[in-house]
């Protein structure tokens, strides 16, 4: 299943070390373009005068992992698209372009299931995505998960429980699930 990651989803730390890790256990294959991960790193900008640095190196690191997952498309696709803002159509252009199945987004809004149906893809949030993932294969999210919270506590020095830490991540259908 190839899944296309839009910029939100990417730019939380939990949020994304969840996504990638789930990938990484190859429960599904991800997808993004360069302007995604472009936008991820501007957007880090706002954690301080680090921020872009940092999200810059992630992306790298991102793109040695999984070579394959950056998609690209010819301008004619973007240019027959519609989307309620103009400004996510090239998310929708990358996830035509690489045969996605699916997007991940927070951005629901932007992203009416009926345009997204007349493509051939559909949508979700990624708790409810996850959360999938996990009733189909909980050892593997439970596993991630326990990667995840690990990577917390030692970045951070504080004794997260998973709990608080996928609530805080937005995540809380799946916090739920995995306490």
């Amino acid at each position: 299943m190839k899944i296309l990651l839009d910029t939100c989803v990417l730019f939380p730390t939990v949020m994304r070390e969840m996504l990638l890790g789930a990938a990484g256990q190859g429960l599904f294959t991800p997808q993004w373009s360069a302007r995604i991960l472009e936008e991820w790193a501007r957007a880090a900008n706002k954690l301080g005068p680090n921020g872009e640095a940092q999200a810059r190196g992630e992306i790298a690191l991102l793109r040695a992992k999984w070579p394959k997952a950056e998609v690209t498309w010819k301008p004619s696709v973007q240019d027959r698209l519609y989307l309620p803002d103009p400004n996510d159509t090239h998310v929708l252009a990358a996830a035509i372009s690489g045969s996605a199945d699916m997007i991940i987004t927070l951005n629901a809004k932007d992203f009416p299931r009926n345009i997204l149906a007349e493509e051939g893809l559909a949508r979700s949030d990624p708790d409810a995505f996850l959360q999938g993932l996990w009733q189909a294969n909980p050892e593997a999210l439970e596993h991630v998960a326990d990667a995840v919270l690990a990577e917390a506590r030692r970045l951070s020095g504080d004794d997260w429980q998973m709990r608080a830490l996928l609530k805080k991540a937005r995540l809380p259908r799946l916090a739920k699930a995995l306490s």
